[in-house]
């Protein structure tokens, strides 16, 4: 009996302390909200998925040099309800996206806005976007 209460407890405990990281994952504490970045680059893959959809694109900086970013934004249901489809960009698509950039410096962004190639913009707010 003793034995089981152990166990119960541990396994309670580890859920718990497993459980951080899918809060954790939420947010916008990894992304410098203060300062938008604006790119215009060449969409190199669409990932319309669950949990965030994810846009890749190739960005030439100041001196010429492509860099790959990955520019994320909500899940597919969110999405779907405001016209995006699993097949609205393409490799090749030229794009411009507006976000906050990762503090680590690594090239990736938290959506705020994307121009499509048709020149269509959907801007993205999201509830930890608001402060009180």
């Amino acid at each position: 009996m003793k034995n089981r209460i152990l166990g119960l407890i541990s396994l309670a405990a580890l859920l718990l302390a497993g459980s951080t990281a899918v809060f954790a994952h939420h947010g916008a504490a990894a992304y410098d909200t203060g300062k938008p970045t604006t790119l215009k680059g060449t969409v190199t893959e669409f990932k319309f998925m669950n949990p965030h959809t994810e846009i890749f694109l190739d960005v030439a900086d100041a001196s010429g040099k492509t860099k790959n970013w990955l520019a994320e934004l909500g899940g597919v249901t969110g999405l779907s309800r405001v016209g995006w489809t699993p097949h609205m960009l393409k490799p090749g698509d030229q794009i411009t996206v507006t976000g906050n950039r990762s503090k680590n410096s690594s090239n990736a962004l938290r959506l705020q806005k994307v121009v499509l190639p048709n020149g269509k913009e959907f801007n993205f707010e999201r509830g930890e976007d608001y402060t009180n």
